[in-house]
C-alpha cells in the first residue's frame, strides 16, 4: 500500500466496505504497537531502561508523526547556530535506506547545506555519537529524528509539528500517523510548529492549546519554510521570480507532499500537474522519462521538485532535455519563539561545556 492510499484510508477520505474493513484492521494492528511504545516509554520513565550519556552536548530534533514535519531545515538552522557560536558540530542520522558508501536523500542534503558539520550515518546512534566525538572532535551533536530514540541521552529535546497535519489523525500507526501518543510531548523542551503560514491563526492557536495540554511548560516556536533559491540542472541558480507565472509540473517524494505543492503556488508557479511519490522514493531513469513525457503533454515551462528529491535524480537526469528540471531550496524562518529557543540553547551550552572534558585538555 502506498503512502497516498494509506492517508486516504486513515483520514476517512476513502469510503466503501473495503475502506471500512482496512480501517478496522489498522485499528487492531495499532493496539500491539501502542502497547510496545507505552511499555518502552514507561521503562525509561521508571529508570529500568537508561539512556547513555556522551561527552558532548546533544540536541535532538524529532517528531510525533510519521512523514515530513520539516526536521531537516531545523537541523540546518541549528548547525548554522553552532557555527556562529564556534562549536564543532556533528549530525547523527540513521540514513534511511542508505547503501554502503552512499548517502541517502536527507543526509546528502545535510552534507550540502552544512559544510562545517560532520554528518555521521549510523543506525546505532550511541556508536555514531562516539565516532563523531572520537574521530571528529565534535562538541555538539545534532540528533536527527531522535525523539523516539531513547538510548542516547540528550540535553535538549526539540519536536517539530507540521501545522498543516499536526497530530496524525489522533491515532497511532497504522490507524493514524502517530509514532507515539501526544502525551509524549511532556518529554519535549521545545516544540517548533512548522509551515505556520499555510494555516489560519485560529487553527494555529488550537494546535498551541493542544501542545500546552500535554506540556504546559514547553517552549513553543512558530516557523515557516521559506523558499530561498531555485537551481536547474548543472547547479545554475535561477531567481524565484523566474518561476512566477510559469507553467510548472511539480513532483516530490515527501511525507507531506501537499505542503511542497503549496510552496510552489506561493512563489507564483502555475501548477499544471502535481505528482507525489512515497517518502524516500527510489527514482529510476524510466520514472524520470515518464515525468518528462507528462510535463511535455501539459506544456510545462519547468519541472520542479525538492532538494531532497534532487539529490537522487540529478545523476539520472540528462541536462539537455526540455522542459528544464529545477529544485527549490527552503530554509527555516522563525516567526516567534526563536529568542526563547536560542536562550535555552545558550544556557545549556554554557553549563555543559564547563563540565565536558576532552582527553589531553
Amino acid at each position: 500500500m502506498n503512502q497516498e492510499t494509506h492517508r486516504n484510508l486513515i483520514s476517512g477520505y476513502a469510503s466503501g466496505p473495503r475502506a471500512l474493513f482496512l480501517r478496522l484492521l489498522f485499528t487492531l494492528l495499532s493496539w500491539p504497537y501502542s502497547l510496545v511504545v507505552r511499555l518502552r516509554n514507561g521503562l525509561y520513565a521508571a529508570g529500568l531502561f537508561r539512556a547513555r550519556k556522551v561527552n558532548a552536548v546533544v540536541i535532538s530534533v524529532g517528531n510525533l508523526t510519521a512523514g515530513g514535519t520539516g526536521k531537516t531545515p531545523l537541523v540546518v538552522w541549528l548547525c548554522r547556530a553552532m557555527r556562529q557560536r564556534r562549536r564543532r558540530c556533528a549530525i547523527l542520522t540513521r540514513g534511511y535506506k542508505t547503501r554502503k558508501g552512499e548517502l541517502s536523500d536527507e543526509p546528502a542534503v545535510l552534507v550540502a547545506r552544512c559544510p562545517d558539520a560532520k554528518v555521521v550515518v549510523n543506525p546505532d546512534r550511541v556508536a555514531g555519537a562516539k565516532q563523531a566525538i572520537d574521530a571528529h572532535g565534535a562538541e555538539v551533536l545534532i540528533l536527527d529524528d531522535g525523539f523516539q530514540h531513547r538510548r542516547l541521552a540528550r540535553d535538549i529535546d526539540i519536536v517539530t509539528i507540521d501545522a498543516t497535519s499536526p497530530f496524525g489523525y489522533g491515532r497511532l500507526l497504522p490507524a493514524g500517523l502517530l509514532r507515539e501518543p501526544v502525551a509524549g510531548l511532556r518529554r519535549a523542551d521545545v516544540v517548533v510548529l512548522t509551515r505556520c503560514d499555510q494555516v489560519s491563526e485560529e487553527r494555529l492557536a488550537q494546535i498551541e492549546r493542544q501542545v500546552r495540554q500535554a506540556n504546559p511548560d514547553v517552549i513553543i516556536a512558530t516557523s515557516i519554510h521559506a523558499p530561498v533559491s531555485a537551481a536547474v540542472q548543472g547547479g545554475t541558480e535561477i531567481g524565484l521570480e523566474e518561476l512566477r507565472g510559469k507553467r510548472v509540473y511539480a513532483f516530490c517524494g515527501l511525507g507531506n507532499p501537499e505542503a511542497f505543492f503549496d510552496t510552489v503556488r506561493h512563489i507564483g508557479g502555475v501548477l499544471v500537474e502535481c505528482r507525489s511519490f512515497d517518502d524516500h522514493h527510489a527514482y529510476t531513469g524510466a520514472c524520470l522519462r515518464e515525468i518528462r513525457q507528462q510535463a511535455g503533454q501539459h506544456k510545462a515551462d519547468y519541472i520542479v521538485t525538492t532538494q531532497k528529491d534532487w539529490t537522487k535524480i540529478a545523476p539520472l537526469a540528462p541536462q539537455e532535455d526540455e522542459p528544464p528540471m529545477a529544485y527549490l531550496a527552503v530554509e527555516m524562518e522563525f516567526v516567534a519563539g526563536a529568542e526563547q529557543l536560542t536562550g535555552l540553547m545558550d544556557r545549556v551550552l554554557d553549563g555543559r561545556m564547563l563540565h565536558l572534558r576532552r582527553p589531553g585538555k
